[in-house]
């Protein structure tokens, strides 16, 4: 995911606005502050590593249990000792902040 000027913006004043993606041309539809350029590149900064810290849960969601395995799960002991065995080997395999799986 690439983090844009118009993404730092909206985090940073929040509300309404449109724009471009580089931030050349925004329009603050709520009255908001037009943030600085330093502010707008250290949030894009802040949202880059947010984005990245978080590769692990994205990973996670992707081999966690789907909702009807975890529907069974709740009615049958076997089935959910088997969920818990397998969640517990996603959590393994995509430790929190870590950038790749565990080999």
């Amino acid at each position: 995911m690439i983090i844009t000027k118009f993404d730092a913006i909206s985090s940073l004043v929040g509300g309404e606005l449109s724009g471009t993606d580089d931030g050349s041309v925004m329009n603050y539809i709520n009255g908001q502050t037009p943030p600085t350029e330093a502010e707008i590149d250290a949030e894009v900064i802040r949202l880059e590593k947010e984005y990245s810290d978080n590769k692990y849960a994205r990973k996670r969601v992707a081999e966690y249990p789907s909702i009807e395995e975890l529907t069974v799960a709740l009615y049958d002991t076997d089935d959910k000792a088997a969920l818990e065995t397998k969640r517990a080997a996603v959590k393994t395999k995509w430790p929190k902040n870590n950038t790749g799986p565990v080999e």
